[in-house]
């Protein structure tokens, strides 16, 4: 089999190494991919928003399957785009998307469906904004509805912070904003949880937790994601069935209802307020640092389950995990998530030789004349797979210490809540 893998990530490295292990790939193709990838896969080069391009590459590649790594190409339709041109292709269509291409679509949804989610409110231009502002108790979630890479996502201690929120958004700081999305701040503890879906049965797909915030100690501005463990502390059978009965299974009978299935992964982030779960957002596809966490911690063969939700013989497969943990640091640029410097060379990278269990998935990074430069404002994800945490995360630090990296920032206190 030919598999191709849409995207440049971090996330998309991972997806490469794990499907890499199935003695029933061929080759793997990654559109455009990164430094990593081209280590274990063959970047090609293209513009993903040219679906007509991209569909003559596959057919001239002769690729069976296409797994779709970030959001915004599923939410432009790619999966349908894909299938009517008689392609296989992993990953939701274009109005099941819209569970993470507009939070104000999910936030009715959740409305509909009685799906437990923070009080919220929709406006559509800045004065009527502003006037609810003023009756809100503080902190307050303002957030830009369509997609802004994980950084939409303003948590506002008065009503100044929350003001310039809502002026950024309107003023096109994540594209043109018809309309803002207002919620009550909930204090709780923040859980990814994911699933698999075939569109007829699903299965849970591991939990993690992510740090979004830029500083240590969960401070700082929002950012895609500076590092990860997963499973979550919070998991736990009795939280599980909560999640599914309140949360999953009303989302997909929605979905059904408006004439259409969740073909993918569904990522579910949560926040859990005495031992409730919350919906705070969608993702429709793995999360990313969360997947370079999760997908290491996976027994079973990665493209069988690809291959069986495709086919929609997801029930047929029976997912298996390793017992062991696994954190993830990412090192970003500095000045990430405001201006950072591109095109800075990332020197003495191969002489990190990573142990068994040990991964260092590229994201932001190129190849130029055998040489890697940052490309990007996450640049290389530090991942340990063991059964100390603790230790585990020790050990990134005194790895990415090593590369030491001039241009390179990152949090040293990934997972810091669970070794209070």
């Amino acid at each position: 089999m030919n598999v191709g893998i849409i995207g440049s990530g971090g996330r998309e490295h991972a997806l490469c190494i794990s499907l890499k292990k199935s003695q029933k790939i061929k080759n793997i193709y990654c559109f455009p991919g990164n430094a990593g990838t081209s280590f274990v896969a063959k970047n090609i080069k293209v513009d993903l928003t040219n679906f007509e391009e991209l569909k003559k590459l596959i057919q001239k590649l002769g690729i069976d399957i296409i797994v779709v790594g970030p959001e915004k190409p599923l939410v432009d339709g790619i999966v349908d785009f894909l299938e009517n041109n008689k392609i296989k292709v992993f990953g939701p269509n274009k109005i099941a998307s819209q569970l993470e291409g507009s939070k104000i679509f999910t936030k009715n949804l959740c409305k509909k469906y009685k799906i437990p989610t923070a009080n919220f409110g929709v406006f559509n231009n800045i004065d009527e904004s502003f006037s609810f502002l003023k009756k809100c108790k503080f902190p307050i979630v303002v957030k830009a509805d369509g997609l802004a890479s994980g950084k939409g996502v303003y948590i506002c201690e008065n009503l100044e912070s929350s003001k310039d929120a809502v002026t950024e958004i309107f003023d096109g700081k994540f594209g043109k904003a018809h309309e803002i999305l207002i919620e009550e701040f909930l204090e709780g503890e923040e859980m990814s949880f994911f699933i698999i879906s075939d569109g007829i049965s699903y299965k849970k797909f591991g939990t993690a937790q992510d740090h979004k915030r830029v500083l240590e100690g969960d401070k700082g501005k929002n950012t895609g994601g500076m590092g990860a463990y997963s499973p979550s502390r919070l998991e736990n059978e009795t939280l599980d069935k909560k999640i599914l009965e309140k949360i999953i299974k009303p989302t997909l009978k929605g979905l059904k209802n408006l004439k259409t299935e969740f073909v993918g992964f569904l990522y579910a982030g949560l926040i859990i307020v005495k031992g409730e779960p919350f919906l705070i957002e969608y993702n429709v596809r793995m999360g990313d640092p969360e997947c370079q966490t999760i997908l290491p911690r996976l027994k079973t063969d990665f493209f069988d389950i690809i291959d069986a939700t495709i086919n929609k013989k997801l029930g047929s497969i029976n997912l298996e995990w390793f017992e062991e943990k696994s954190i993830c640091i990412v090192l970003c640029s500095k000045g990430y998530p405001d201006k950072f410097q591109n095109n800075v060379e990332i020197k003495k990278l191969e002489k990190i030789k990573p142990k068994d269990n040990n991964y260092i998935f590229h994201a932001g990074t190129k190849l130029i004349n055998s040489k890697i430069y940052s490309n990007g404002g996450r640049v290389l994800n530090f991942v340990i797979k063991s059964k100390n945490l603790q230790q585990s995360r020790d050990e990134l630090i005194s790895s990415i210490n090593d590369l030491n990296w001039e241009n390179g920032y990152f949090r040293k206190d990934i997972g810091f809540k669970i070794f209070e």
